[in-house]
C-alpha cells in the first residue's frame, strides 16, 4: 500500500440517537474523533423526516457542548415550506451556520418522492429558500454512480449543478468502493463547468459487509465482484476488522494521490475503523473534547 504525502481535511457524519443507550454511543463516537479535529460533522434526518425532533436536538446539543462545527440535515419531506424555513430559523438563532439540504427519502410506505402540499418540491427549491436568507452555508449530496431516480449520469451531473448554482457551497458524495468511480464523475462534472473543488468524497468505512452491501443496493452503489470474495475469505480468517481498514484507507489514498483534498467519513456512530483510517491517512489528534456529559 503506498502513503499518500498529502494529509486530508476530514468531517464526519453521525445520525441522531434514538433511546439513551444509541445516545452514550453517540458521545462516545462524538468524544473518539473530536480529537481528530474535524473542519465540521453532520447530523443525517431519517425516511421521511422520522427523525426531525431528535436530528434538531442532537445538533443543537453538539454545537453547544463539543466544540466543533455542526451541520444539519434538513430535507423537503413532510413538511410544509413555512415549516421547513422555521426549522432553519431555529438553527441560525442557535448559532448553527451549516445546514446539509436534501431532496430526503420519502416515507417507507409513499414509494417514490412527493412533494408535502405548501411543501418544497426539490432540493434546488430548499438551497434557493435557505441561499436567500444569507446565513448559512450549505452542503448537497451528489451521486457519483448516479441517483438511483436519475434518468442517466448526465442528468445526474446536471442536477448537482443546478444545485450549486442555486447557492450550494460544497457537495458531499454518495459512498462508493473503487476510487475510479470518483474520478469519473468529476471529470464528468468538470466538463459541466462544475468546480470540482467544490466535491467532497463521501467514505463509509465497512463495519459490516452484509449490511453494507444491502445498504449499496439500495442505493444505487456498484458492488464489484472482488469486494465479495475479499469479504468471504475474511470472514472465514476472522479478519474483517483488518479488511476494512486496509480497504478503507488504500482507497482514500488513491483518491488523496488523485488530487482530493477533503474527505467526508459516514461513521454510522461506530468511531472505531473510522478512526484507525484516519490515523493511517496521517491524520492525528489536535484537540481534546470537553464539556460533553
Amino acid at each position: 500500500m503506498t502513503q499518500s504525502n498529502t494529509t486530508p481535511e476530514i468531517s464526519f457524519e453521525f445520525f441522531p440517537p434514538k433511546n439513551l443507550e444509541a445516545s452514550f454511543r453517540l458521545w462516545d463516537t462524538v468524544q473518539s474523533l473530536a480529537p481528530l479535529a474535524p473542519r465540521f460533522v453532520s447530523v443525517t434526518y431519517g425516511a421521511g423526516g422520522t427523525t426531525r425532533e431528535l436530528t434538531r436536538d442532537a445538533v443543537t446539543t453538539l454545537h453547544k457542548n463539543s466544540g466543533l462545527k455542526v451541520a444539519a440535515h434538513l430535507t423537503c419531506v413532510s413538511a410544509t415550506r413555512a415549516e421547513t424555513l422555521a426549522i432553519a430559523d431555529q438553527y441560525a438563532e442557535a448559532g448553527i451556520t451549516d445546514i446539509v439540504a436534501l431532496r430526503g427519502d420519502p416515507p417507507k410506505d409513499q414509494g417514490r418522492f412527493a412533494p408535502t402540499p405548501e411543501g418544497f418540491a426539490s432540493s434546488v427549491e430548499l438551497i434557493e429558500a435557505l441561499a436567500a436568507k444569507g446565513s448559512f452555508n450549505l452542503r448537497v449530496g451528489a451521486y457519483p454512480e448516479s441517483h438511483p431516480e436519475a434518468a442517466s449520469q448526465q442528468a445526474n451531473v446536471d442536477w448537482l449543478k443546478r444545485k450549486l448554482d442555486a447557492g450550494a457551497d460544497e457537495a458531499l458524495t454518495q459512498f462508493f468502493f473503487e476510487a475510479e468511480s470518483f474520478f469519473r464523475f468529476r471529470d464528468t462534472c468538470a466538463k459541466a463547468g462544475i468546480d470540482t473543488d467544490r466535491i467532497t468524497p463521501g467514505i463509509l468505512p465497512i463495519e459490516n459487509w452484509s449490511g453494507v452491501r444491502r445498504f449499496a443496493e439500495a442505493c444505487g452503489t456498484h458492488v464489484p465482484d472482488w469486494l465479495d470474495a475479499a469479504f468471504e475469505k475474511a470472514q472465514r480468517d476472522d479478519r474483517c476488522d483488518l479488511l476494512a481498514t486496509a480497504l478503507c484507507t488504500e482507497l482514500c489514498t488513491e483518491l488523496l494521490d488523485g488530487g482530493v483534498k477533503k474527505l467526508h467519513f459516514y461513521t454510522l456512530n461506530r468511531p472505531e475503523l473510522t478512526r484507525d483510517v484516519c490515523h493511517a491517512l496521517g491524520v492525528t489528534s489536535k484537540v481534546r473534547l470537553q464539556n460533553v456529559a
